[in-house]
């Protein structure tokens, strides 16, 4: 079992979860099949920010993106980025690919695309190949998210 800062705040907030440890994937498809959950609950965390030391995270379901205006009139903003590597390093604690709200070294605000609700899910678990499998809802609640349709289907390459 990986020892993360995410992990341990999973288990600090009382959640039922599981750890799961997979080695590398090429894909999306395959990080699923490895954690036995459908694409779409693989979730990933992307880091935006809204303006200088302004960050929030973003809880994407597998198989969408970021729709960014609906995201930016979410937020009441009229710009949205998303920062390097490094920055969101510098905001999270975490490396890309590894970031999850859980644990993060700043308690960012937290949007839940609306899909995941009702759903297991499984987050980063602040390690390369540590996966975190709870419920969204209770993800939800832990983070205190706000819920709204944020994302759309990813487009066909």
């Amino acid at each position: 079992m990986s020892d993360t800062p995410a992990v341990r705040a999973v288990a600090a907030a009382g959640i039922d979860h599981e750890v799961v440890t997979i080695g590398p994937v090429r894909s999306l498809a395959e990080a699923a099949a490895a954690q036995n959950v459908e694409v779409r609950d693989i979730v990933k965390t992307i880091v935006v920010r809204r303006g200088p030391d302004d960050y929030l995270f973003v809880l994407v379901p597998g198989g969408r993106v970021i729709s960014w205006p609906k995201l930016r009139t979410l937020l009441g903003v009229s710009r949205l980025s998303m920062p390097d590597a490094a920055t969101a390093k510098d905001a999270t604690g975490y490396e890309r690919g590894t970031i999850t709200p859980f644990g993060a070294t700043t308690a960012w605000p937290v949007v839940a695309d609306e899909l995941i609700t009702g759903r297991r899910i499984s987050l980063g678990g602040g390690a390369h190949g540590t996966g975190i499998t709870l419920g969204a809802d209770d993800a939800i609640t832990a983070l205190a998210a706000t819920v709204a349709d944020v994302t759309d289907p990813e487009p066909d390459r």
